[in-house]
């Protein structure tokens, strides 16, 4: 690339040349030996027990290699066609960037952190190589494609591991996770427009191809092909994650400026959380003011500086935007019956689109007193440290108010039973879907609570049929009021949770609670609004 920019880079595949001893093809096809490397390397893992163990999965994988190894062998037959031309087959080394290293380092803390606490994210791991290779291969082989130098660096690890902190396809499925890392590098290099005198890419690739992705799978009813439900709500199980989060997200504030989109629209969040309680008496999200999924899009999706307003106004109004998008998602898809954590991902995109209009907008406010006193008139950087310290407060903020880490409302039972029995705006439907949560944890409880629900038909309609499943798995679950119903269900009795019931009611989004004393876990119930709990005698029971 341009030498203005003071890298020094080494060519390592040479272009074909006139003036090349032998056949004119020879050094371009030299030049093969990287992505045919990659190609082997993500062959070679199909063939790890984590892979073989599926047949599925194990196709996905021959798939995208047998895709990069007919794409091969059709660009060598171009350039051998072509021997005289410059067809930009050249690799160039060039110094890292912070945005990339930094972006990924950051990713894979939260990825050793999360994975610490929820097993499948290990196992997953030799699934994220093989993207990892796939992707670096594609990325060069669609360089030269349209006869590029690719400049070999990190680029491709951020959007990879951004890309699945948020989707994953299930093994049988797999062939698709190929195609949502494709579409990212698709996007990111036929996707552009020009902005500041240079052409650029318009959307953050891996927001780009989430979006698409998350469309495509509520307009076809298809989410249970992925662990997207799962990746949502997992984040939460490794303890204090959102402080976690929060300081992991401070390292990427400290070198990329993006503070101010990150505490505006955690801001935002908040306080139409806050307003919605005011007015219903409900938190609006189940139980958190902003979900742990949601806070880390805040930190590590929607903050691609590149794709990013360039003024610490701009900014602050991108974060803005995308605090007001994701409330308003999460209301359309719960009223449509949609899952719900496709809330962060849908708007990035059309905020990206955005960007050029944020920018003209700040541009035509002129200097304003105000916004220097603030911070938020200098160029980018200059009054970053002081963004960071009011994010650092408003976070202080938001965790004595109970919005981070640490029980939030939403997070009893007895909350939801009373704010139901109040005909609280949309609590009965929540109660029911909690309980359906925690049934499918084998919540022996949770099971007999719903069984008991089908049967009254004053929250959903009568169904004994189903009632009778529900009963059926409390007793599995020998909870002794499911097998008491399941033999006489037109009076089905109910019960108070038993120890092993509580160990998962009481996790607060967290790790089952499977080694706390009786004595703890019983006081911590009557915290919950447990009332029997709270009795010394319950604690025998």
């Amino acid at each position: 690339m341009s030498s203005s920019r003071r890298r020094e880079r080494r060519q390592i595949a040479l272009r074909p040349s006139k003036q090349a001893p032998g056949p004119a093809s020879a050094p371009s096809l030299r030049g093969f030996a990287t992505p045919l490397a990659l190609t082997a390397g993500l062959l070679a893992l199909s063939l790890v027990p984590r892979v073989r163990t599926n047949e599925a999965l194990t196709w996905s994988f021959w798939g995208a290699t047998t895709v990069l190894l007919v794409w091969q062998a059709v660009l060598a037959w171009r350039m051998q066609g072509s021997a005289g031309g410059r067809d930009g087959c050249a690799l160039i080394l060039a110094r890292p960037r912070a945005q990339h290293y930094v972006q990924s380092l950051c990713q894979l803390a939260v990825y050793a952190y999360w994975g610490w606490y929820w097993s499948p994210v290990y196992d997953y791991a030799p699934l994220l190589i093989a993207q990892l290779l796939f992707a670096y291969a594609f990325d060069i082989l669609l360089a030269w494609s349209r006869r590029q130098d690719f400049v070999l660096g990190f680029g491709p690890f951020p959007i990879v591991f951004s890309t699945n902190l948020f989707l994953w396809f299930k093994d049988d499925w797999f062939i698709f996770q190929f195609a949502l890392v494709a579409v990212g590098f698709l996007g990111k290099a036929f996707v552009r427009w020009q902005r500041d005198g240079r052409r650029v890419h318009i959307f953050n690739p891996s927001a780009f191809t989430l979006a698409l992705f998350s469309l495509v799978l509520l307009l076809t009813d298809t989410t249970h092909l992925t662990w997207g439900q799962e990746i949502n709500t997992t984040f939460s199980l490794g303890p204090r994650i959102y402080t976690v989060i929060f300081v992991i997200g401070l390292v990427v504030m400290y070198f990329f400026a993006i503070t101010a989109v990150t505490a505006m629209a955690a801001a935002t969040l908040f306080a139409a959380s806050a307003l919605y309680v005011a007015v219903t008496g409900v938190p609006y999200f189940v139980d958190s003011e902003i979900p742990s999924a949601v806070f880390l899009g805040l930190h590590l999706l929607v903050t691609d500086p590149s794709t990013s307003p360039r003024t610490p106004l701009g900014r602050a109004i991108f974060g803005v935007l995308y605090g007001l998008g994701v409330f308003t998602l999460y209301a359309v898809l719960e009223a449509l019956g949609l899952p719900t954590f496709y809330d962060k991902l849908l708007c990035v995109p059309l905020l990206n689109l955005a960007v050029p209009a944020i920018d003209r907008a700040v541009r035509a406010l002129g200097e304003r007193p105000i916004l220097s006193r603030v911070g938020l008139d200098p160029p980018l950087g200059r009054a970053n440290l002081a963004h960071m310290g009011a994010w650092g407060m408003l976070f202080a903020a938001m965790t004595v108010f109970g919005a981070t880490d640490g029980m939030h409302r939403g997070d009893s039972l007895p909350f939801w039973e009373q704010a139901c029995r109040d005909n609280r705006t949309h609590a009965c439907e929540r109660l029911m879907r909690i309980e359906d949560s925690y049934c499918a944890d084998n919540a022996g409880w949770a099971c007999n609570e719903l069984g008991r629900h089908y049967v009254e038909g004053r929250l959903v309609a009568a169904d004994l049929d189903r009632a009778l499943t529900y009963f059926s798995r409390a007793c599995e679950g020998r909870f002794q009021a499911g097998c008491v119903n399941l033999l006489d269900p037109e009076r089905p009795r109910q019960a108070n949770p038993r120890a092993l019931d509580l160990r998962l009611l009481l996790r607060e989004s967290g790790p089952n609670l499977l080694d706390m004393p009786e004595p703890e876990l019983y006081a911590r119930a009557c915290r919950h609004g447990w009332s029997f709990a709270c009795q010394p005698r319950s604690a025998s029971r």
